[in-house]
């Protein structure tokens, strides 16, 4: 069932337990959708406790320094950001059929909740932002960065098209409630570890060009993440790196999860449809970025996703 933010603000008001999914591979907008709910209901004074099949991003953990889960054997599940079961991950088999409430903004979201608050926003926290005040709980700094940081990092800090009027707004709201702006800037989108660095140079020797220079793909692969110290968690800068090539309309990432298993992240500038791109490969997302996961070697993966790109392109 579609609800509104009125009667999602009803549904957590009315319960007092509460655990909070965030999808694998947790980016700014996941986590800080649950980040600011849960220290949003703390000060309702109920019972929280988090859960994401992946540890937290290190540039994401000065927002979670004060989480505490609390001991809940049942509670009131609650999804951000997630548009499908799928990407729960290892969590999906726990809680398929659990989820009371999710709140999202892809309009590929597919019905998988008791009650959706859906709305085609830049970012899920938008909608969480309207959801805390209708709860009537203060937004304090901790929350106010909470939300900016997943507006800022889901908008590519405000660059990106989904980024529209009412965007602006309810960043400048979030930054009188006291978001720390500048600081998260510089910290997502103009600091990188050494061992990223490392990781974006071997990632970009694998650019290849085709179609006439219309789509750009890299890889990543566990031996690069083992020759440069990196890992997944710092993985979000490099899908972006392919679009931003000159000419480029299909900007692809493969990147490899386990053997025979490759997570494909798609970023595409106009006309070109990623979230189209994915669907037909069972994936996901928004027009502009999405992804999904394709099996098979890696050079039956890249032909996989070239195939399905020259039909868009």
């Amino acid at each position: 069932m579609t609800i509104d933010v009125s009667k999602a603000a009803e549904l957590l008001r009315e319960n007092d337990n509460f655990i909070i999914l965030s999808h694998q591979n947790p980016d700014g907008d996941t986590l800080g959708s649950a980040f600011a709910l849960y220290y949003a209901l703390k000060k309702l004074g109920k019972k929280v406790r988090l859960e994401c099949e992946n540890e937290v991003p290190k540039k994401f953990r000065f927002l979670c320094d004060k989480i505490v889960n609390d001991e809940i054997e049942n509670g009131f599940v609650v999804s951000v950001d997630v548009a499908t079961e799928n990407l729960l991950g290892s969590l999906k088999e726990k809680y398929s059929g659990k989820v009371i409430l999710s709140i999202d903004h892809h309009m590929s979201h597919t019905d998988f909740s008791v009650y959706s608050l859906l709305e085609e926003r830049a970012a899920a926290c938008e909608i969480v932002f309207r959801v805390i005040e209708k709860l009537g709980v203060e937004i304090d700094s901790r929350i106010a960065d909470c939300l900016y940081i997943g507006i800022a990092t889901d908008t590519g800090c405000f660059r990106y098209s989904n980024t529209d009027a009412d965007t602006h707004l309810c960043a400048s709201e979030l930054i009188k409630l006291g978001a720390d702006n500048a600081r998260i800037n510089k910290q997502i989108f103009e600091t990188k570890t050494k061992t990223y660095a490392a990781l974006e140079k071997l990632a970009l020797s694998s650019l290849e060009m085709h179609f006439d220079g219309r789509c750009a793909l890299m890889c990543v692969t566990k031996e690069m993440f083992e020759k440069s110290g990196s890992d997944e968690t710092e993985c979000d800068g490099i899908s972006a790196l392919p679009r931003q090539i000159e000419g480029v309309l299909a900007g692809i990432t493969i990147r490899e999860k386990e053997e025979g298993c490759y997570k494909v992240s798609v970023r595409t500038n106009e006309p070109v449809d990623a979230c189209e791109i994915c669907s037909r490969l069972g994936g996901g997302g928004h027009a502009r970025a999405s992804g999904c996961t394709v099996s098979g070697s890696l050079d039956e993966v890249k032909q996989t996703i070239l195939r399905t790109v020259k039909d868009f392109i």
